[in-house]
Protein backbone atom coordinates (compact mmCIF):
# COMPACT_ATOMS: atom_id res chain seq x y z
CA UNK A 1 0.00 0.00 0.00
CA UNK A 2 1.36 3.39 -0.99
CA UNK A 3 2.34 5.83 1.74
CA UNK A 4 -0.28 8.39 0.76
CA UNK A 5 -3.03 5.79 1.21
CA UNK A 6 -1.61 4.76 4.57
CA UNK A 7 -1.40 8.41 5.63
CA UNK A 8 -4.97 9.05 4.50
CA UNK A 9 -6.36 6.04 6.37
CA UNK A 10 -4.42 6.99 9.52
CA UNK A 11 -5.69 10.59 9.42
CA UNK A 12 -9.28 9.36 8.93
CA UNK A 13 -9.29 8.16 12.54
CA UNK A 14 -9.90 11.72 13.77
CA UNK A 15 -13.03 12.48 11.69
CA UNK A 16 -14.30 8.98 12.44
CA UNK A 17 -14.16 9.64 16.17
CA UNK A 18 -15.88 12.99 15.74
CA UNK A 19 -18.62 11.42 13.61
CA UNK A 20 -19.28 8.71 16.20
CA UNK A 21 -19.50 11.34 18.96
CA UNK A 22 -22.02 13.23 16.80
CA UNK A 23 -24.16 10.17 16.07
CA UNK A 24 -24.25 9.38 19.79
CA UNK A 25 -26.31 12.55 20.23
CA UNK A 26 -29.10 11.21 17.98
CA UNK A 27 -30.33 7.86 19.39
CA UNK A 28 -33.60 8.08 17.43
CA UNK A 29 -31.65 8.28 14.16
CA UNK A 30 -29.38 5.40 15.17
CA UNK A 31 -32.41 3.32 16.20
CA UNK A 32 -34.33 3.88 12.98
CA UNK A 33 -31.64 3.84 10.33
CA UNK A 34 -28.99 1.59 11.85
CA UNK A 35 -30.29 -0.68 14.64
CA UNK A 36 -33.61 -1.51 12.97
CA UNK A 37 -32.61 -1.18 9.31
CA UNK A 38 -28.96 -1.69 8.37
CA UNK A 39 -27.71 -3.73 11.32
CA UNK A 40 -30.17 -6.67 10.99
CA UNK A 41 -28.98 -7.13 7.40
CA UNK A 42 -25.31 -7.11 8.42
CA UNK A 43 -25.79 -9.43 11.39
CA UNK A 44 -28.13 -11.77 9.51
CA UNK A 45 -25.62 -12.09 6.67
CA UNK A 46 -22.70 -13.00 8.95
CA UNK A 47 -24.77 -15.34 11.13
CA UNK A 48 -25.92 -17.18 8.01
CA UNK A 49 -22.36 -17.27 6.67
CA UNK A 50 -20.72 -18.43 9.91
CA UNK A 51 -23.50 -20.16 11.84
CA UNK A 52 -23.22 -23.58 10.18
CA UNK A 53 -19.49 -23.86 10.91
CA UNK A 54 -19.13 -25.96 14.10
CA UNK A 55 -16.13 -24.07 15.48
CA UNK A 56 -15.42 -20.42 16.22
CA UNK A 57 -14.11 -18.71 13.10
CA UNK A 58 -13.67 -15.45 15.03
CA UNK A 59 -11.43 -17.04 17.67
CA UNK A 60 -9.19 -18.48 14.95
CA UNK A 61 -9.03 -15.11 13.16
CA UNK A 62 -8.12 -13.32 16.40
CA UNK A 63 -5.35 -15.85 17.08
CA UNK A 64 -3.96 -15.61 13.53
CA UNK A 65 -4.11 -11.82 13.65
CA UNK A 66 -2.17 -11.78 16.91
CA UNK A 67 0.52 -14.10 15.55
CA UNK A 68 0.82 -12.18 12.26
CA UNK A 69 1.10 -8.90 14.17
CA UNK A 70 3.97 -10.27 16.27
CA UNK A 71 5.70 -11.54 13.13
CA UNK A 72 5.23 -8.25 11.29
CA UNK A 73 6.60 -6.20 14.18
CA UNK A 74 9.60 -8.51 14.42
CA UNK A 75 10.41 -8.12 10.72
CA UNK A 76 9.84 -4.36 10.67
CA UNK A 77 11.31 -3.46 14.05
CA UNK A 78 14.61 -2.11 12.71
CA UNK A 79 12.73 0.14 10.26
CA UNK A 80 10.50 1.40 13.06
CA UNK A 81 13.48 2.16 15.31
CA UNK A 82 15.01 4.31 12.57
CA UNK A 83 11.71 6.04 11.75
CA UNK A 84 9.40 5.94 14.82
CA UNK A 85 6.93 8.27 13.07
CA UNK A 86 6.18 5.42 10.65
CA UNK A 87 5.30 3.16 13.57
CA UNK A 88 2.86 5.75 14.92
CA UNK A 89 1.36 6.15 11.44
CA UNK A 90 0.90 2.40 11.03
CA UNK A 91 -0.69 2.08 14.48
CA UNK A 92 -3.11 4.90 13.64
CA UNK A 93 -3.91 3.21 10.32
CA UNK A 94 -4.73 -0.11 12.00
CA UNK A 95 -6.84 1.67 14.63
CA UNK A 96 -8.72 3.57 11.92
CA UNK A 97 -9.60 0.37 10.08
CA UNK A 98 -10.62 -1.43 13.29
CA UNK A 99 -12.62 1.58 14.51
CA UNK A 100 -14.59 1.90 11.27
CA UNK A 101 -15.24 -1.84 10.99
CA UNK A 102 -16.34 -2.17 14.61
CA UNK A 103 -18.84 0.69 14.61
CA UNK A 104 -20.19 -0.08 11.14
CA UNK A 105 -20.59 -3.78 11.86
CA UNK A 106 -22.05 -3.58 15.38
CA UNK A 107 -20.79 -0.78 17.63
CA UNK A 108 -23.32 1.92 16.70
CA UNK A 109 -25.85 -0.07 18.73
CA UNK A 110 -24.29 1.51 21.83
CA UNK A 111 -26.12 4.70 20.90
CA UNK A 112 -29.61 3.35 20.16
CA UNK A 113 -32.75 4.07 22.21
CA UNK A 114 -32.55 2.33 25.62
CA UNK A 115 -34.33 -1.01 25.92
CA UNK A 116 -36.59 0.09 28.77
CA UNK A 117 -38.20 2.63 26.44
CA UNK A 118 -38.74 0.07 23.69
CA UNK A 119 -40.32 -2.34 26.19
CA UNK A 120 -42.33 0.39 27.98
CA UNK A 121 -40.70 -0.26 31.36
CA UNK A 122 -39.86 2.32 33.99
CA UNK A 123 -36.21 3.26 34.39
CA UNK A 124 -36.24 3.53 38.18
CA UNK A 125 -37.73 1.41 40.94
CA UNK A 126 -38.57 1.71 44.62
CA UNK A 127 -37.07 -0.23 47.49
CA UNK A 128 -40.52 -1.65 48.15
CA UNK A 129 -40.70 -2.93 44.59
CA UNK A 130 -37.22 -4.44 44.88
CA UNK A 131 -38.19 -6.28 48.08
CA UNK A 132 -41.42 -7.57 46.56
CA UNK A 133 -39.81 -8.91 43.40
CA UNK A 134 -36.82 -10.38 45.26
CA UNK A 135 -39.24 -12.31 47.47
CA UNK A 136 -41.08 -13.57 44.38
CA UNK A 137 -37.79 -14.71 42.85
CA UNK A 138 -36.73 -16.55 46.03
CA UNK A 139 -40.04 -18.39 46.25
CA UNK A 140 -39.93 -19.36 42.56
CA UNK A 141 -36.28 -20.47 42.74
CA UNK A 142 -36.84 -22.53 45.88
CA UNK A 143 -39.94 -24.15 44.41
CA UNK A 144 -38.19 -25.22 41.22
CA UNK A 145 -35.10 -26.41 43.08
CA UNK A 146 -37.23 -28.72 45.24
CA UNK A 147 -39.19 -29.99 42.21
CA UNK A 148 -36.02 -30.79 40.29
CA UNK A 149 -34.15 -32.50 43.14
CA UNK A 150 -36.85 -33.72 45.55
CA UNK A 151 -34.97 -32.07 48.41
CA UNK A 152 -34.37 -28.50 49.54
CA UNK A 153 -30.69 -29.21 50.25
CA UNK A 154 -29.50 -30.76 46.97
CA UNK A 155 -27.90 -28.70 44.20
CA UNK A 156 -29.57 -28.87 40.80
CA UNK A 157 -27.53 -30.81 38.24
CA UNK A 158 -28.23 -29.95 34.61
CA UNK A 159 -28.84 -33.13 32.54
CA UNK A 160 -28.06 -31.46 29.19
CA UNK A 161 -24.84 -31.08 27.28
CA UNK A 162 -23.67 -27.56 26.56
CA UNK A 163 -24.39 -28.13 22.86
CA UNK A 164 -27.97 -29.06 23.81
CA UNK A 165 -28.26 -25.85 25.83
CA UNK A 166 -27.41 -23.85 22.70
CA UNK A 167 -30.19 -25.57 20.76
CA UNK A 168 -32.72 -25.36 23.60
CA UNK A 169 -32.10 -21.64 24.05
CA UNK A 170 -33.71 -21.04 20.65
CA UNK A 171 -37.05 -22.29 22.00
CA UNK A 172 -36.97 -19.61 24.68
CA UNK A 173 -36.41 -16.91 22.09
CA UNK A 174 -39.34 -18.25 20.06
CA UNK A 175 -41.58 -17.77 23.09
CA UNK A 176 -40.07 -14.37 23.89
CA UNK A 177 -40.81 -13.19 20.35
CA UNK A 178 -44.53 -13.70 21.00
CA UNK A 179 -44.39 -11.06 23.74
CA UNK A 180 -41.77 -8.82 22.14
CA UNK A 181 -41.61 -9.31 18.34
CA UNK A 182 -38.47 -7.14 18.09
CA UNK A 183 -36.57 -9.77 20.10
CA UNK A 184 -37.10 -12.55 17.59
CA UNK A 185 -33.96 -14.53 16.73
CA UNK A 186 -33.13 -16.41 13.54
CA UNK A 187 -30.03 -17.70 11.74
CA UNK A 188 -28.36 -18.93 14.97
CA UNK A 189 -24.61 -18.68 15.33
CA UNK A 190 -23.76 -19.66 18.90
CA UNK A 191 -20.51 -21.45 19.68
CA UNK A 192 -18.26 -22.60 22.46
CA UNK A 193 -15.24 -20.32 22.46
CA UNK A 194 -11.89 -21.87 21.57
CA UNK A 195 -10.38 -19.31 23.94
CA UNK A 196 -12.44 -20.40 26.97
CA UNK A 197 -9.44 -20.79 29.25
CA UNK A 198 -8.34 -17.24 28.48
CA UNK A 199 -11.88 -15.95 29.03
CA UNK A 200 -11.95 -17.69 32.40
CA UNK A 201 -8.74 -15.99 33.52
CA UNK A 202 -10.11 -12.66 32.28
CA UNK A 203 -13.33 -13.24 34.24
CA UNK A 204 -15.77 -13.40 31.31
CA UNK A 205 -18.59 -15.86 30.65
CA UNK A 206 -18.65 -15.11 26.94
CA UNK A 207 -18.50 -12.41 24.31
CA UNK A 208 -19.87 -11.42 20.93
CA UNK A 209 -17.39 -11.21 18.08
CA UNK A 210 -18.49 -7.95 16.43
CA UNK A 211 -16.74 -8.81 13.16
CA UNK A 212 -18.04 -12.35 12.56
CA UNK A 213 -21.22 -11.94 14.68
CA UNK A 214 -20.63 -15.28 16.40
CA UNK A 215 -21.92 -15.52 19.97
CA UNK A 216 -19.06 -17.01 21.96
CA UNK A 217 -19.78 -18.80 25.24
CA UNK A 218 -17.06 -19.75 27.72
CA UNK A 219 -17.14 -23.54 27.59
CA UNK A 220 -15.75 -23.91 31.09
CA UNK A 221 -18.43 -22.12 33.13
CA UNK A 222 -20.80 -24.31 35.19
CA UNK A 223 -23.89 -25.51 33.31
CA UNK A 224 -26.01 -23.85 36.00
CA UNK A 225 -25.11 -20.52 34.34
CA UNK A 226 -24.92 -21.72 30.73
CA UNK A 227 -28.52 -20.92 29.67
CA UNK A 228 -28.51 -17.28 30.81
CA UNK A 229 -25.01 -16.62 29.45
CA UNK A 230 -26.03 -18.08 26.09
CA UNK A 231 -29.17 -15.96 26.10
CA UNK A 232 -27.07 -12.91 27.01
CA UNK A 233 -24.72 -13.31 24.05
CA UNK A 234 -27.63 -13.84 21.65
CA UNK A 235 -29.02 -10.55 22.97
CA UNK A 236 -25.85 -8.89 21.68
CA UNK A 237 -26.46 -10.51 18.29
CA UNK A 238 -29.88 -8.86 18.21
CA UNK A 239 -28.19 -5.47 18.34
CA UNK A 240 -28.35 -4.63 22.04
CA UNK A 241 -25.01 -3.55 23.43
CA UNK A 242 -25.65 -2.27 26.97
CA UNK A 243 -24.75 -5.10 29.36
CA UNK A 244 -27.75 -4.62 31.63
CA UNK A 245 -30.07 -4.79 28.61
CA UNK A 246 -28.66 -8.02 27.18
CA UNK A 247 -28.58 -9.53 30.67
CA UNK A 248 -32.31 -8.83 30.90
CA UNK A 249 -32.99 -10.17 27.40
CA UNK A 250 -31.02 -13.32 28.23
CA UNK A 251 -32.96 -13.66 31.49
CA UNK A 252 -36.32 -13.36 29.73
CA UNK A 253 -35.38 -15.78 26.95
CA UNK A 254 -34.26 -18.33 29.55
CA UNK A 255 -37.33 -17.76 31.68
CA UNK A 256 -39.72 -18.18 28.74
CA UNK A 257 -38.29 -21.62 27.98
CA UNK A 258 -40.71 -24.44 28.81
CA UNK A 259 -37.90 -26.43 30.39
CA UNK A 260 -37.86 -26.16 34.19
CA UNK A 261 -34.06 -26.38 34.39
CA UNK A 262 -33.86 -23.27 32.24
CA UNK A 263 -36.47 -21.50 34.36
CA UNK A 264 -34.49 -22.38 37.49
CA UNK A 265 -31.31 -20.95 35.94
CA UNK A 266 -33.18 -17.75 35.06
CA UNK A 267 -34.81 -17.20 38.45
CA UNK A 268 -31.59 -17.92 40.36
CA UNK A 269 -29.69 -15.52 38.09
CA UNK A 270 -32.10 -12.63 38.60
CA UNK A 271 -32.39 -13.36 42.31
CA UNK A 272 -28.63 -12.97 42.81
CA UNK A 273 -28.66 -9.49 41.24
CA UNK A 274 -31.70 -8.36 43.20
CA UNK A 275 -30.28 -9.61 46.49
CA UNK A 276 -27.00 -7.81 45.81
CA UNK A 277 -28.89 -4.58 45.23
CA UNK A 278 -31.05 -5.09 48.33
CA UNK A 279 -27.91 -5.63 50.40
CA UNK A 280 -26.76 -2.12 49.50
CA UNK A 281 -30.14 -0.56 50.29
CA UNK A 282 -31.36 -2.43 53.38
CA UNK A 283 -29.06 -4.94 55.00
CA UNK A 284 -31.72 -6.09 57.47
CA UNK A 285 -34.17 -7.01 54.71
CA UNK A 286 -31.33 -8.60 52.76
CA UNK A 287 -30.35 -10.85 55.66
CA UNK A 288 -33.97 -11.84 56.26
CA UNK A 289 -34.59 -12.78 52.62
CA UNK A 290 -31.24 -14.50 52.21
CA UNK A 291 -32.09 -16.79 55.13
CA UNK A 292 -35.10 -18.05 53.16
CA UNK A 293 -33.00 -19.41 50.26
CA UNK A 294 -32.85 -23.20 50.12
CA UNK A 295 -29.45 -24.80 50.88
CA UNK A 296 -29.60 -26.50 47.47
CA UNK A 297 -29.85 -23.13 45.73
CA UNK A 298 -26.92 -21.84 47.77
CA UNK A 299 -24.94 -24.92 46.72
CA UNK A 300 -25.42 -23.94 43.07
CA UNK A 301 -24.21 -20.42 43.85
CA UNK A 302 -21.18 -21.88 45.61
CA UNK A 303 -20.43 -23.92 42.49
CA UNK A 304 -20.23 -20.71 40.44
CA UNK A 305 -18.17 -18.91 43.09
CA UNK A 306 -15.70 -21.82 43.31
CA UNK A 307 -15.32 -21.86 39.53
CA UNK A 308 -14.34 -18.19 39.27
CA UNK A 309 -12.11 -18.40 42.34
CA UNK A 310 -9.86 -21.00 40.71
CA UNK A 311 -9.13 -18.58 37.86
CA UNK A 312 -8.35 -15.52 39.96
CA UNK A 313 -5.09 -13.89 38.90
CA UNK A 314 -3.30 -10.51 39.16
CA UNK A 315 -4.15 -9.56 35.55
CA UNK A 316 -7.93 -10.00 35.85
CA UNK A 317 -8.46 -6.51 37.35
CA UNK A 318 -6.44 -5.08 34.44
CA UNK A 319 -8.75 -6.72 31.88
CA UNK A 320 -11.82 -5.56 33.82
CA UNK A 321 -10.45 -2.01 34.05
CA UNK A 322 -9.85 -1.90 30.29
CA UNK A 323 -13.38 -3.13 29.60
CA UNK A 324 -14.74 -0.64 32.12
CA UNK A 325 -13.04 2.22 30.25
CA UNK A 326 -14.36 0.91 26.93
CA UNK A 327 -17.95 0.79 28.22
CA UNK A 328 -17.74 4.31 29.63
CA UNK A 329 -16.45 5.57 26.28
CA UNK A 330 -19.60 4.15 24.69
CA UNK A 331 -22.22 5.92 26.82
CA UNK A 332 -22.41 3.32 29.59
CA UNK A 333 -21.63 5.78 32.34
CA UNK A 334 -21.32 3.19 35.10
CA UNK A 335 -18.94 1.09 33.04
CA UNK A 336 -18.70 -2.52 34.16
CA UNK A 337 -21.11 -1.77 37.01
CA UNK A 338 -23.82 -1.38 34.36
CA UNK A 339 -24.34 -5.16 34.60
CA UNK A 340 -26.02 -4.49 37.96
CA UNK A 341 -28.53 -2.14 36.35
CA UNK A 342 -30.38 -5.20 35.09
CA UNK A 343 -32.18 -5.04 38.44
CA UNK A 344 -34.35 -2.09 37.36
CA UNK A 345 -35.52 -4.01 34.30
CA UNK A 346 -36.21 -7.20 36.27
CA UNK A 347 -38.08 -5.38 39.05
CA UNK A 348 -40.25 -3.28 36.75
CA UNK A 349 -41.01 -6.24 34.49
CA UNK A 350 -42.15 -8.44 37.36
CA UNK A 351 -44.16 -5.67 38.99
CA UNK A 352 -46.16 -5.70 35.75
CA UNK A 353 -45.93 -9.50 35.38
CA UNK A 354 -45.86 -11.05 38.88
CA UNK A 355 -44.21 -14.47 39.19
CA UNK A 356 -46.61 -17.30 39.81
CA UNK A 357 -44.76 -19.97 41.82
CA UNK A 358 -45.67 -23.60 41.17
Amino acid sequence: MKNRWKNGIAISLVPQILLIRLLALYPEWVEQYYSQSLFPLISGFFRTLMGWIPFSVGDILYTLLFLLTIRYLYLKWNDYKRRPAILLRDIAMVLAIAHFTFYFSWGLNYFRIPLHQNLSLEKTYTEKGLYEVTLQLIEATNSLQEQLTGSDSTAVLFPFSKREVFDMTLAGYEELQKEYPALGYSHPSVKRSLLSTGLSYMGYGGYLNPFTHEAQVNGKIPKFRYPVVTGHEIGHQLGYSAENEVSFIGYLATLKNDNEYFQYSAYAYAMSYCLRDLQLKDKEDWEMLRSQINPGVKANYQEVTAFWKQYENPLEPVFKSAFNTFLKANKQRKGIKSYNQVVSLVVNYHLKNPIQSN
